[in-house]
C-alpha cells in the first residue's frame, strides 16, 4: 500500500495504460506542455511525446467528436475536459455520437472513449462551472457513469474504463484531486458497476457518490456519537447501478437517506428512491430522505454556496427524520 492523491491516483492509472497498449492516448485543454488543469497529466507528455498526449484549441465539441473518429477506427483516447461543465458544448458529440455509433451501426463500431474531468461545487467558481452531471450522461443508454470519492477507486476505475469496449464518463470531484489515502501497489483493478460499503450499519442506509460519501460518513459518525448506527454505500457507478448491494442493506435496516451534490429535480437519487420502493418496499419503515443541493444556480459567495451544497447536519436531521 502506498498513500497518494487523487490526483497521483489517476495519474498512475493513466500511465500504466499508456505503457500496457499503445492505442491509448491523452488529448484535451492543457494536458500536455500545462501538464494538466489539475495536474493529472503531471510528466505524461515527457513520458509518451506530444502524439500520446495531445493539447488541443478550446473546442470541447471538436476535441470530443475527435477522439469518437479514433475510437471508431481502434484508438482507445481518453479525452479530458477542464470541467464537466464545458461538456454541454460537446453534448452532440457524447450522447450522439459517443453514445449512439455502436447501435446506429448493427454493432460495426465499438467506441472505446473515456470522456473524463473535474466536476462539482464548492470552490466558488460559480454557476457555470458548478454541475455535477452525472444524472444527465446516467440517462443515455450506451453510456456508463463513473463518479469515483477516493484515490484507489479512481485508480482502479480508470484502468477498467479505459480498457472498456463502451464510451464512459468518468466524473472526478474538483474537491477531492488533493485527498490522500492508500492505495494497494501493482496492478490494481476496480470492477464497474460494484457499490462499496464504507461503513457498516443497522439503523439507517446512506446512499451517496462522489465528495457526498464524504458527507454521509462524516455524518454517520456524528449519528453513531448519539447512538445511531449508519450504513453508509459509496456507489462509485452511477451507470450501471448495483442495485444488489443497495438493497441488501435496506432490507437489514429499513430506512433510507439519499445524499448528492446535484439538484433535486431528476438527480440520480431520484431513480435509486424508485428503485427501492419498486423492489424493497415492504422492507421500509419510513418514507426515503433525500439531501440533495438545492434547486438554484450555484452561488459564488462561499456562505451562500456551503448552504446550498448537502451538509452534514442536513444528513443527519433527514436521517433522525426517518427514525423518529
Amino acid at each position: 500500500m502506498a498513500v497518494c492523491t487523487m490526483r497521483e491516483a489517476l495519474n498512475q492509472a493513466l500511465s500504466e495504460e499508456m505503457e500496457r497498449d499503445e492505442r491509448v492516448f491523452l488529448m484535451g485543454e492543457e494536458v500536455a506542455e500545462y501538464q494538466g488543469a489539475y495536474k493529472v497529466s503531471s510528466g505524461l507528455l515527457q513520458k509518451f511525446g506530444p502524439k500520446r498526449v495531445v493539447d488541443t484549441p478550446i473546442s470541447e465539441s471538436g476535441f470530443a467528436g475527435l477522439g469518437v473518429g479514433a475510437a471508431m477506427m481502434g484508438l482507445r483516447p481518453v479525452v479530458e475536459f477542464m470541467t464537466w461543465s464545458f461538456s454541454m458544448v460537446a453534448y452532440d458529440q457524447i450522447v450522439n455520437n459517443a453514445g449512439a455509433i455502436r447501435y446506429m451501426s448493427g454493432g460495426q463500431y465499438s467506441i472505446p472513449i473515456v470522456f473524463r474531468g473535474s466536476s462539482g461545487a464548492g470552490l466558488q467558481v460559480g454557476a457555470t462551472h458548478s454541475h455535477t452531471p452525472e444524472n444527465w450522461y446516467a440517462n443515455v443508454p450506451a453510456l456508463t457513469v463513473i463518479t469515483p470519492g477516493f484515490p484507489d477507486d479512481a485508480k482502479g476505475l480508470l484502468k477498467s474504463a479505459i480498457r472498456s469496449n463502451n464510451p464512459v464518463c468518468f466524473i472526478e470531484n474538483e474537491k477531492l484531486y488533493g485527498f490522500k489515502d492508500e492505495v494497494p501497489d501493482g496492478e490494481w483493478i476496480v470492477p464497474i458497476g460494484q457499490a462499496r460499503i464504507r461503513r457498516e450499519g443497522n439503523d439507517v442506509t446512506l446512499i451517496a457518490n462522489s465528495a457526498s460519501t464524504h458527507v454521509a460518513l462524516g455524518a454517520a459518525g456524528k449519528l453513531a456519537a448519539n447512538g445511531i448506527s449508519a450504513e453508509v454505500i459509496d456507489l462509485r457507478t452511477i451507470k450501471p447501478l448495483d442495485l444488489p448491494t443497495i438493497l441488501a442493506s435496506v432490507a437489514k435496516t429499513n430506512r433510507v437517506v439519499i445524499v448528492e451534490e446535484n439538484k433535486p429535480f431528476a438527480g440520480w437519487g431520484a431513480q435509486v428512491a424508485y428503485e427501492i420502493q419498486h423492489r424493497s418496499f415492504d422492507h421500509l419503515d419510513a418514507p426515503i430522505e433525500r439531501v440533495t443541493g438545492l434547486d438554484v444556480p450555484q452561488p459564488y459567495a462561499r456562505v451562500l454556496e456551503q448552504a446550498v451544497m448537502p451538509s452534514e447536519e442536513r444528513v443527519i436531521a433527514a436521517a433522525e427524520k426517518s427514525l423518529a
